[in-house]
């Protein structure tokens, strides 16, 4: 199809947004963050429009911690600089160059002016209470600030690092990238080896997704691996024991989709079966229902879990046992249903008695 070009014809003001925020920063951040922050962009540069806590929340339909939290975002991005008042509530929002941080100097000028907010001098809103008041969630990774970013950055380790991951991603890391790999260096105490091997085993596989390497990388944690050759022999057992189940379950055409992997790690590590146990209750799949069906399969091992089926040798007695029990059982007796063709008394017949008595009433 062709392109469209697009045309203008009033006079209204513009906001102006910088191609960096739209190709480093607006793919990876939430939705309603980047509309908070492109309104934020919208009032600073009209001079009619006035910016507060509460008339943005009703605006976007949100909750003023809603908006909070999307203002402490975009400052932990290095985007927004965040001051507040003595009372702990916010006074005023600096724009910052982007990745630039906040100047410690005052002397020093920003990019924009800032945005001031009401006080309670000013109208009858309530302030807002201070955005570092607010607990951050257990399952939250840590966001680290321009400071920590610099203190990583004087290891020649951590240099050599980011330089590789530019390498194999092959463009400018963005603040996204830094943080999840600084958060694998610091939060999960990987190497600087191991996480560049995490990130060439991904590439190289075709996954340059940061979700999915760090899928990978808090996999490698749970698992208390530490090195490259641990994590080299994770990855083969893993490649070992999917191909085993594609063949005993006759999967040869695809690769496993995710929710089929998901099945295979839960056998392995919450049912705690060997590869030999897996293959064998797929290859009982196959027998029993003539195709792959990874609910069957776990059927089968849920059942072994629960007689602590643990070995083969143990599945060929538990064959044995059942077996056994099937010969030496007693076959039932069925008896004759009373019905209304046998609901009487039964006559019983002497046939010699009654040919004798045939023959000497013909003489």
């Amino acid at each position: 199809m062709a392109n469209i070009k697009l045309h203008k014809n009033d006079t209204n003001s513009t906001t102006e947004i910088s191609n960096r925020f739209i190709d480093e920063y607006m793919t990876n951040a939430n939705g309603e963050f980047v509309k908070i922050y492109l309104y934020l962009l919208r009032c600073m540069n009209s001079s009619n429009c006035s910016f507060s806590i509460s008339r943005t929340a009703d605006k976007f339909d949100h909750t003023e911690k809603d908006i909070q939290r999307a203002l402490k975002y975009w400052e932990k991005m290095n985007l927004l600089h965040i001051e507040y008042d003595e009372n702990n509530s916010i006074s005023s929002i600096y724009f910052l160059e982007s990745g630039t941080t906040f100047p410690k100097d005052d002397t020093i000028s920003l990019k924009k002016a800032d945005i001031s907010f009401p006080t309670l001098n000013q109208n009858a809103e309530s302030p807002t209470t201070s955005i570092s008041s607010y607990p951050k969630p257990a399952d939250t990774k840590p966001i680290y600030t321009a400071n920590d970013i610099v203190a990583f950055r004087e290891k020649e380790e951590v240099q050599e690092l980011l330089f590789v991951a530019e390498s194999y991603f092959g463009r400018p890391l963005t603040p996204t990238d830094i943080q999840t790999l600084f958060y694998w260096y610091d939060e999960l105490e990987f190497s600087s080896d191991l996480i560049v091997y995490l990130l060439e085993y991904c590439i190289v596989n075709g996954h340059s997704n940061l979700r999915y390497m760090e899928k990978i990388a808090l996999s490698w944690k749970d698992a208390h691996i530490e090195t490259v050759a641990q994590a080299k022999h994770n990855i083969s057992t893993h490649n070992q024991l999917h191909y085993a189940v594609m063949k005993a379950l006759g999967i040869n055409n695809r690769s496993l989709i995710p929710a089929e992997v998901a099945y295979i790690e839960k056998w392995r590590k919450e049912f705690g079966f060997e590869q030999d146990m897996i293959t064998e209750a797929c290859s009982r799949t196959i027998l029993a229902i003539h195709q792959p069906n990874f609910e069957y399969t776990e059927s089968i091992l849920s059942n072994w879990k629960k007689q602590n089926i643990q070995t083969v040798a143990d599945i060929h007695k538990s064959d044995e046992a059942f077996q056994a029990a099937k010969i030496t059982k007693p076959v039932p007796i069925k008896t004759a249903t009373v019905n209304r063709f046998n609901n009487f008394p039964q006559r019983t017949y002497n046939i010699d008695q009654l040919e004798a008595e045939l023959l000497n009433s013909k003489h």
